[in-house]
């Protein structure tokens, strides 16, 4: 990633963001240490939509879900900066046939998307956007607060600056005990959100739908149709807090 910088002029005590997504509950849960002077961020834009998803067509008219992804306290969860890097951990607590196994599951996953967006898989961990990680997530409170539950997958992002631009950086840890089938889905999944898909389908057709099923579905128009609306709003991230203060 490069050094991490904390622009003073953002008033921020902590630029750092946590949103988390699991596919086990299905639930957007928000543990947001992000406290900002809301003027200090740069002015929410419109990015130019990338060309993988501006000459693609729906035939299906399939709709979308858009209506369900959150936006967060600096707009949607867009990319501007292409390829987005992905570094793929290579996992160290099973047998070397199971983490090749892992890492190839994954890359598949990878490759789906970089369909609909320029994606580079990178070996060096200080220079990625995503990082994925074979990891069991932290287990997770139910709602009464009494049981422990474990979960399959955890999406994070982190928000910097670097040059003065407002970037993030998301975090994905994938359960060792996924096999099969099931990892590929999970990966799928898990970088739908980091990608921009930051909220859940209701239909079980869809890779984003918000929980797991049997025979897991692969990317839908549906879901292409989701991101690219995505891509149609405006953020602050991939903008300078200086040419903020300028505009003010």
């Amino acid at each position: 990633m490069g050094k991490i910088t904390l622009h003073p002029i953002l008033n921020i005590r902590k630029l750092l963001a946590a949103l988390v997504l699991t596919i086990s509950t299905g639930l957007l849960i928000i543990l947001a240490n992000f406290q900002s002077n809301a003027t200090s961020l740069p002015s929410p834009r419109l990015h130019p939509l990338p060309s993988t998803l501006a000459h693609g067509k729906d035939n299906t008219n399939s709709g979308d879900y858009f209506s369900q992804i959150a936006t967060t306290e600096v707009g949607y969860l867009i990319w501007s900066q292409f390829p987005v890097r992905i570094y793929v951990e290579q996992p160290t607590t099973v047998s070397n046939q199971q983490a090749e196994a892992w890492v190839k599951s994954v890359l598949q996953a990878v490759q789906e998307w970089s369909v609909y967006l320029p994606l580079s898989v990178v070996k060096q961990p200080d220079i990625t956007d995503i990082k994925i990680e074979c990891k069991a997530p932290p287990l997770q409170l139910s709602p009464d607060r009494k049981i422990l539950r474990a979960r399959s997958a955890l999406t994070t992002y982190q928000l910097y600056t670097r040059n003065k631009v407002l970037l993030h950086h998301f975090t994905i840890l994938l359960s060792p005990s996924q096999t099969g089938d099931y990892i590929v889905a999970a990966a799928r999944h898990e970088l739908g959100h980091a990608l921009g898909i930051w909220g859940h389908s209701p239909s079980q057709t869809d890779a984003l739908y918000f929980s797991q099923v049997r025979n897991p579905p692969t990317i839908s128009a549906r879901d292409i149709n989701t991101l690219k609306r995505v891509y149609q709003q405006p953020t602050s991230l991939g903008w300078s807090v200086m040419d903020n203060l300028k505009m003010n």
